[in-house]
């Protein structure tokens, strides 16, 4: 039986965000980390947080984990939740993207297996890599990357066997794709706040 595990990344410096903490914003009262972790726990067998700032997530059912490698990157981020856990598989979700959904997640798990390392939403030429689950196998890859001082996803996904899924087949489950609205400023906060999200696509 195939597991997974959950793994929110919360790294970045959020400088359009005047340096708040994304995890800890709200909509309808509820923190970003709490509806990510709400809707992750709902899929996974086990749920990691990775952070610089472990302190900050004290007393959290989490299993809070730091990067392994000193690089500042989201790769750096995705390393370490792989590292960590003890899943077959990581849903790895920015903690910037709390609208996401359930069946937007299903999807990515229903859609892997033993010939693909990694899944990811994509339009045309665009991916959604912090929305994405890869296998436990990639961490290596990543590790080997990583120390060469290569930082981009695009080129993790170069050395692995990727299936993208169109967003198209993701709208059954999330009409206007609102689980790859990525909230970076306050613009975004008062469009995901209002619920007036536009369509991504």
């Amino acid at each position: 039986m195939v597991r997974w595990a959950g793994i929110i990344l919360s790294g970045g410096l959020n400088t359009r965000m005047d340096g708040r903490n994304k995890a800890f914003l709200t909509i309808d009262g509820q923190t970003f980390l709490d509806r990510i972790v709400e809707t992750l726990s709902a899929c996974c067998d086990e749920m990691l947080l990775v952070t610089r700032e472990p302190k900050r997530y004290t007393g959290r059912n989490l299993h809070v984990v730091t990067d392994i490698l000193t690089a500042r990157s989201a790769l750096t981020g995705i390393h370490a939740g792989l590292v960590h856990m003890q899943a077959d598989y990581g849903l790895c979700v920015g903690c910037d993207t709390p609208l996401i959904k359930r069946g937007v997640l299903r999807k990515l798990m229903e859609a892997t297996g033993p010939e693909t390392d990694i899944v990811v939403p994509a339009s045309k030429t665009y991916f959604q890599p912090l929305c994405a689950a890869y296998a436990k196998r990639c961490a290596p890859v990543i590790e080997d990357q990583l120390r060469g001082g290569d930082f981009k996803i695009a080129h993790l996904f170069a050395r692995m066997r990727v299936r993208k899924v169109p967003y198209a087949q993701f709208r059954a489950v999330d009409d206007k794709l609102v689980s790859f609205f990525n909230i970076n400023t306050e613009d975004d906060l008062k469009l995901a706040q209002a619920g007036d999200i536009p369509d991504i696509a």
